[in-house]
């Protein structure tokens, strides 16, 4: 693989590129092997140029965003893990004549001092923000301006490309409730600006993986609010996330979709589980909803985990459970989403 190594720095810039890195390092469960390759890419060119070469060449991979959602298995990965950084970090508010941005941490704004928000008939507001930066970073830019409508987002451990891709949300909100639009990149490295009623969005769900498509930025809708309020609101979702989530372990946050007219945690504490470990995983003991990495664990106890919650949970209330943990470097890495669908149809075939 030296050729593709040298072809791969080549394509990203060697600064980007390593070899043979350890996942545990970005991946919220804090455990893992190593992927083969690992590309940092800093702008859409890099980008384009980074998975046209995977693909010719046959070699899979993955957009990293967080890492809040993933479990590499201790074989690693054999392909190109990418992560976007450079200017897929940065976040802009639309203003009269320019914009204040933030981008790493870092706030800049135009000569002359703060300018006023662009602001629509409706009394909305366009943030505008690449695919690579996390949540919290735009929700704190919201606050700080007094934007309202991210507050549900503001804790949730993912960054922006992600969220779009999974429809992420929580506490009564979710990303369709402010996406106005996205600009994605298509198999063959065009690019095009996509509404947000084009994503087939609904729960946890999105048209972008089916379609091939690479989120790269996007385009939010938030209004005008009070600054104290909308601080006061981030404040008592985040003291509830304290409170009811396992925040001090390692975890993938909820480690289960929710079905249709039931509660994941529910189902998994009505079936015994709460506490239950296998090796160093735990189904955690504040919140059965959360598999932790309670104590070591390798990736494949947290997977017989998974596995074990779902079984037990289809025994006692049968209801199927599909994870929201994507599974690489597995032998089989779709078994989970097989386990959730074979159950699935035989449910709906007792049913006729």
């Amino acid at each position: 693989m030296r050729d593709f190594y040298e072809s791969l720095c080549e394509a990203a810039g060697r600064e980007a590129v390593r070899a043979e890195e350890p996942m545990a390092a970005h991946t919220t469960f804090r455990t893992g092997g190593k992927a083969a390759f690992f590309a940092a890419v800093q702008n859409e060119a890099a980008l384009r140029r980074v998975m046209l070469l995977c693909r010719e060449r046959g070699v899979p991979f993955y957009l990293l965003g967080n890492g809040s959602n993933l479990l590499v298995g201790s074989r690693g990965y054999d392909g190109v893990m990418i992560k976007l950084e450079g200017e897929f970090l940065g976040c802009s508010l639309e203003k009269e004549r320019d914009a204040v941005c933030e981008k790493d941490g870092n706030k800049g704004q135009a000569a002359g001092g703060r300018l006023p928000l662009r602001t629509a008939e409706d009394g909305s507001v366009t943030v505008c923000a690449g695919a690579g930066i996390l949540l919290s970073r735009i929700g704190r830019l919201a606050m700080e301006n007094g934007l309202t409508g991210f507050e549900f987002a503001a804790g949730i451990p993912g960054t922006l490309g992600g969220a779009v891709v999974m429809n992420a949300g929580a506490y009564g909100g979710e990303m369709k409730d402010i996406l106005s639009s996205v600009r994605v990149m298509e198999r063959e490295g065009q690019i095009r600006e996509l509404p947000a009623q084009e994503l087939a969005l609904s729960y946890r769900h999105s048209c972008v993986p089916e379609r091939g498509l690479t989120v790269l930025s996007a385009r939010l809708t938030l209004r005008k609010g009070e600054e104290g309020k909308i601080r006061a609101r981030m404040e008592e979702l985040s003291a509830a996330r304290r409170e009811k989530q396992p925040l001090e372990y390692p975890s993938a946050g909820s480690t289960f979709k929710r079905p249709e007219g039931y509660f994941a945690g529910k189902l998994i504490q009505d079936a015994g589980l709460k506490g239950y470990s296998v090796g160093g995983a735990q189904v955690s003991e504040k919140h059965a909803g959360f598999v932790i990495n309670r104590n070591q664990a390798t990736p494949e106890d947290i997977r017989a985990l998974i596995e074990e919650v779902q079984k037990r949970v289809w025994e006692t209330s049968g209801v199927c459970l599909e994870p929201e943990v994507k599974f690489l470097g597995f032998e089989n890495e779709n078994r989970q989403q097989e386990l959730f669908r074979g159950r699935q149809e035989a449910d709906g075939a007792e049913k006729e």
